[in-house]
């Protein structure tokens, strides 16, 4: 395992270390919890990013999006609870009886 020293001012350092205290940690522990959430939290908007950048680059070549009622019903029916699986279910019966929900 690497060591790595990270200098802070006395007053960040203080923080931490009362942080730390409230939350029954060692600083090392904290400030290792803080930047592996913080790593955490940086991967997760770079994937919601290039998913959001593939959809974007799909609708430009195809021009295919979901009709505004049919994405306000899917986001209802989340807003409801509704399973991902349930949600899949129901737009494959409805695309079968050309029923729009």
């Amino acid at each position: 395992m690497a060591t790595t020293t990270i200098r802070m001012n006395d007053e960040l350092k203080a923080r931490v270390a009362a942080a730390a205290e409230r939350a029954g940690k060692t600083a090392h522990a904290f400030a290792l919890d803080a930047i592996t959430q913080t790593v955490e939290q940086v991967e997760h908007d770079e994937a919601f990013h290039a998913l959001g950048q593939a959809r974007w680059e799909n609708i430009q070549a195809t021009g295919q999006t979901v009709p505004w009622d049919k994405a306000k019903c899917n986001l209802a029916a989340r807003a409801q609870g509704a399973s991902e699986q349930a949600l899949q279910d129901l737009t494959q019966l409805s695309e079968k009886l050309e029923l729009e929900f």
